[in-house]
């Protein structure tokens, strides 16, 4: 027997057979002011207790300069003209904070549309009573409802592996050897992961030699890399050959090493498409002929995880359509379920753009040259009038401002392993569970019901 007892607003203790669990969920604590300002730990210091210290020595030696009887002071019409690195600083801060936001705010509408999924899943795909006049017209709906039942938690188990696929992929963690994906990442999904899919029907038609597998082109000569074939023009080999990682750049018109991560091309334009003795502006009058190819080698193709998973749920939902374990919802059930996984990769989409779009370089690097500029002459400033009183008001401000700056640079990239990024561990864990308890907790849509309500009022 199972009892739950509630201790604490936020924490809920459940007693079993198996033992007791500690069920806790953050809440919003207590305002402090003094515990937060002695704190080091989740603070910036760490990070900017270098560059403070130099400012610090520095300030220092400016007021010993100062004391020897040196004038080494400013006007003090200096620091003004540089005070616009404070409006620098709350652009740079809040540039930051909303690609943050937009990540937590991207992540969880995707949780979001992995449980509605995996709720319509769980509750619309059954088996039709055996008085259903339809089930005559699915030969495929032969499952038995424990069959049906394994085939909707793996469907289940899947949609939630695509929450894990995209925490790894923002993060750069290539394969499938993490922990996470034990018990929830089918194999059917691993295995396509890994291209072990051998299409049945291939399309020959361009291909040459003995390859087993030669992907569609839109023209005879579909590659741009030099395997050996015979030049577009009939000639001659060009420059590079069969094994020489070279390629000949068409818009170049020059030879360069073969990119392995060649997913996004230079825009051409027409000035690119010239070529040396040619006349012609436009591929289409052109005698050379240059068009968008598919790769002529499909064991170099990769895709993200997250791709596969989602057309795999695509093909679950197809196939529970097809066999007749959809009937309860129809054709808007079925494409309401399909929007869920397009609203998935949508998110996955908007935090790639997130993860892949970083501040300009160039953006940072003057920033943190215009705050350097500024704390470097501020004690010359107040030298004159503080004397060695200065030395703390510049490590004041010093601090002030890199710290901003510190803010700025460790939350842009939300998706990381530092300690102020987005918990995403946690958020996965969480779903994970809520799914595991539908799964094992929550009754599935015919469970406890007679007959089929096909909407026509007379059941």
């Amino acid at each position: 027997m199972t009892s739950v007892s509630v201790f604490k607003s936020s924490t809920v203790m459940v007693k079993s057979p198996k033992g007791t669990k500690i069920i806790s969920r953050q809440r919003l604590r207590k305002y402090s002011w003094l515990p937060d300002v002695l704190r080091l730990k989740g603070s910036v210091v760490p990070r900017i207790v270098g560059p403070v210290l130099t400012v610090t020595i520095f300030a220092t030696g400016a007021a010993y300069v100062w004391s020897k009887g040196i004038d080494v002071s400013l006007t003090n019409s200096v620091v003004p003209l540089l005070s616009v690195v404070g409006l620098i600083l709350v652009f740079r801060n809040g540039t930051s904070y909303d690609r943050y936001y937009e990540g937590r705010k991207d992540f969880g509408t995707m949780v979001s549309h992995i449980r509605n999924l995996t709720r319509l899943i769980w509750v619309n795909v059954s088996t039709p009573p055996p008085d259903d006049a339809s089930k005559g017209k699915f030969p495929g709906a032969n499952l038995t409802p424990a069959q049906l039942r394994r085939k909707k938690v793996d469907t289940v188990k899947l949609a939630l592996s695509f929450a894990y696929a995209v925490k790894h992929y923002l993060r750069g963690e290539d394969g499938l050897d993490w922990d996470d994906y034990g018990g929830i990442l089918p194999a059917s999904a691993a295995r396509l992961a890994r291209g072990q899919f051998a299409p049945p029907t291939k399309d020959y038609r361009y291909g040459k030699g003995t390859s087993a597998y030669t992907s569609y082109a839109a023209t005879e000569y579909t590659t741009r890399r030099n395997s050996g074939d015979a030049s577009p023009e009939g000639g001659a080999l060009t420059p590079g050959g069969a094994g020489s990682g070279v390629e000949l750049d068409i818009e170049r018109g020059r030879e360069r090493e073969a990119d392995a991560t060649k997913r996004i091309r230079v825009k051409r334009s027409k000035d690119r498409m010239k070529q040396a003795g040619k006349t012609a502006t436009t591929p289409l009058v052109s005698s050379l002929q240059q068009t968008i190819d598919f790769n002529t080698d499909p064991d170099a193709l990769s895709t993200p995880l997250p791709m596969v998973i989602a057309h795999e749920l695509s093909r679950s939902l197809f196939r529970f359509r097809r066999d007749g374990y959809l009937e309860t919802v129809g054709p808007a059930g079925m494409n309401a379920m399909n929007q869920l996984i397009q609203g998935m990769l949508d998110m996955m989409t908007c935090m790639e753009r997130v993860a892949n779009t970083p501040i300009p370089r160039s953006y940072s690097i003057h920033l943190k040259q215009c705050v350097s500029l500024y704390l470097f002459v501020l004690p010359f400033v107040l030298v004159k009038e503080l004397g060695w009183g200065m030395v703390p008001i510049v490590t004041v401000v010093a601090f002030t401002l890199m710290g901003i700056e510190g803010i700025a640079d460790e939350i842009e990239m939300p998706f990381g392993l530092d300690q102020s990024d987005l918990p995403l561990e946690r958020y996965c864990e969480d779903l994970r569970e809520e799914v595991e308890f539908m799964v094992e907790k929550l009754p599935e849509g015919g469970e406890g019901m007679y007959g089929y309500d096909d909407g026509e009022g007379d059941d």
